[in-house]
């Protein structure tokens, strides 16, 4: 059976999201030779921003009748088209490390044409002293270059979303059409649509896979709500074309907002639609799709009942079946996918944030699920965090290793809810112990386990980074949600990675039930402080939201909110409306608490006043200036970890 894979647009583009590399791995592991795998958001991206691309984005602006309310991007955009047209390809190549000595002409600020998002090296140059040269010194031609050209690559963005597709940003495409929308009439009206260039371009883009692969099944993961209007795009264009063939979907989409699926209009793009890990519920249906197993042994997989002229979704998990142990999932295959075609972006001065964009990844994951899952607002009931398991030390080392053979890249991003403290310690022993020289990063608790010993020895095996929730940064609020830790314990945990030279990103959240404007500043003032301290280099605000699986969306009341009256459900549910009676203007104060940060990470404001990035009066934080400090001064010292 030819079973092709795909990311549907968009996720990101400086490395491949890792499903379909993962299921990849497993079903040739399992004997279906003739599985491969594409990256179509990334061909998107090279198609529409190659000279070909951007002369029909231009001849789609310069047919548009009103040109006096362009956006400047747009105008910015004709203005320059030539000269766009001429180097765009060289500036894609370049961010994809092919032509590096292109940095010196990029440099020179005379090559690209500086649109709108060139405004932040201005506002940089006048902020601090030495403008670029203090961010990337005398010799960082390279960096300073591959910044420049990401600002370039933000333009051309912003000329496609603004001129051609509202809908179309890096990192996601139709959002809005999917996220939690009760109803699918909103997504089915854009799919009846004739579509934009960007559609015109990735159903060029389908066609061509499906002309080349000519598959019997196509299986799209969708793992977030930005995948799902061009997974159904392309799901109809290879209704179209290839009527034969089957299509399922799944994904983290799908495991969290389709868990209700009623709507049968769905199964006009798809045949199946599979919840939580693919791995069984994959080798159920290929089984039935092969005819050795019947379509109620099913494994978490909706389908459509047709009952005379009407049709009803329903869920069919056959008794007695159960997912694959983590161990047995296999390493993931990046066959199939152009490694050396992904663009590498620096779009923010700040070292730790630029992980995410900057740098291709291998992802793997040390276990299934959160060995914490105890937070309030997570969706802890549901498969994804709510199972445990975990691989071996050893087992997660030799996936390194056939990784590092296989793309010839040592680094990886362990993509885990929360990677345990004990795994990480075993793990690091076994990559020192095999002497392996791999670079990696990844999401933890900021829990006691994280010594200052533990962080030298998770540093010495190659760790350069840790990203983890800080949330609230109030211990009130951090006891509400149960997240485990203290404002004082993040505290000396982050500063312990600092002084090991691994890099630390916060999550933060505002807006958390019954949080108080006062409460608000006060976290401001303690993230104020870990940036001082040095306890951090990086983070940013989540607007806090209700989700339908947490603790607190079953049981809103226990935490002072009322969840308000909902749509009839038919398609998708996550974030669910809700009242909070404390009254806590969370809207103004978010756009303070983000300017804030940006300037932290920028090393700028920090002896500021927090009370200084909001338009109008706020209360005064009533955090003694040195609590960080202090308790910092009461952590144990750091020793080496390779000495105990």
């Amino acid at each position: 059976m030819r079973i092709l894979l795909l990311t549907p647009p968009m996720t990101q583009l400086n490395t491949p999201y890792p499903a379909t590399a993962y299921l990849t791995g497993f079903l040739r592991a399992r004997g279906y030779a003739e599985t491969v795998q594409a990256d179509p958001a990334l061909e998107l991206v090279l198609k529409l921003f190659s000279a070909d691309g951007l002369a029909r984005v231009h001849s789609v602006l310069s047919a548009k009748k009103s040109k006096a309310s362009f956006a400047p991007s747009c105008r910015h955009f004709l203005a320059e088209f030539e000269s766009i047209k001429r180097v765009a390809p060289a500036a894609v190549r370049f961010l994809q490390g092919k032509d590096p000595a292109l940095a010196l002409r990029i440099v020179s600020r005379e090559f690209l044409p500086e649109g709108p998002h060139f405004a932040a090296v201005s506002q940089w140059e006048g902020s601090v002293e030495g403008g670029l040269d203090a961010a990337f010194g005398a010799l960082g031609i390279q960096d300073r270059a591959k910044f420049l050209a990401s600002l370039f690559l933000d333009d051309l963005a912003d000329v496609v979303r603004d001129g051609v597709d509202p809908r179309f940003e890096f990192s996601r495409y139709g959002e809005k059409l999917a996220a939690s929308q009760a109803s699918f009439d909103p997504l089915a009206r854009a799919l009846e649509d004739e579509g934009t260039l960007v559609d015109e371009i990735l159903e060029e883009i389908t066609s061509a896979l499906v002309e080349r692969h000519r598959p019997d099944l196509v299986g799209m993961t969708a793992p977030f709500p930005g995948n799902v209007y061009a997974a159904f795009r392309m799901a109809k264009l290879i209704r179209e074309r290839s009527p034969e063939t089957r299509i399922v979907l799944g994904g983290g989409y799908a495991n969290t907002e389709l868990r209700e699926l009623r709507e049968p209009r769905v199964f006009d793009f798809f045949d199946f639609i599979t919840l939580d890990d693919g791995e069984r519920p994959f080798l159920c249906l290929l089984e039935h799709l092969n005819g050795t197993r019947s379509r109620e042994e099913l494994f978490r997989t909706f389908v459509r009942d047709e009952e005379g002229k009407s049709a009803r979704v329903r869920l069919i998990s056959a008794p007695g079946l159960h997912d694959i142990p983590h161990r047995e999932a296999g390493t993931p295959c990046y066959d199939g996918l152009p490694l050396g075609d992904y663009l590498s972006l620096l779009e923010m001065l700040n070292p730790m944030h630029r992980i995410w964009s900057d740098g291709r990844w291998n992802k793997l994951t040390l276990a299934h699920g959160c060995y914490w899952k105890k937070c309030n607002f997570c969706d802890v009931t549901l498969d994804y965090i709510g199972r445990y398991d975990a691989a071996p030390a050893a087992r997660i080392v030799d996936q390194m290793e056939a990784l590092v053979r296989e793309t010839g890249q040592s680094g990886f991003h362990f993509v885990d809810e929360a990677a345990p403290p004990a795994l990480l310690k075993a793990m690091a022993d076994e990559i020192l112990k095999r002497g392996l020289v791999v670079t990696w990063w990844g999401n933890v608790r900021f829990e006691r386990a994280f010594t200052p010993e533990l962080a030298r020895k998770l540093a010495a095996s190659g760790c350069v980074a840790v990203s983890g929730g800080l949330e609230v940064a109030s211990d009130r609020l951090l006891e509400l949600m149960n997240k485990g830790v203290t404002v004082e314990q993040v505290a000396r945990v982050t500063r312990a990675f600092t002084d090991a030279g691994v890099l630390v990103h916060a999550y933060l959240m505002y807006g958390f039930p019954t949080q108080t404007e006062q409460e608000t500043i006060d976290a401001l003032e303690r993230v104020r402080q870990l940036f001082a301290e040095g306890c951090i280099q990086s983070a940013y605000w989540h607007r806090f939201s209700v989700t339908a699986h947490s603790p607190i969306g079953r049981d809103p009341a226990r935490f002072g909110i009322e969840i308000l009256p909902e749509p009839q459900v038919t398609f998708a549910r996550n974030d669910l409306p809700f009242h909070d009676p404390t009254g806590t203007d969370h809207e103004f104060l978010g756009v303070g608490l983000k300017k804030a940060l940006y300037n932290y990470m920028h090393g700028m404001g920090l002896d500021e006043d927090v009370r200084v990035w909001f338009g109008s009066p706020v209360p005064k934080a009533k955090v003694p200036s040195a609590l960080i400090r202090r308790a910092l001064s009461t952590a144990p010292s750091a020793k080496s970890a390779l000495e105990s």
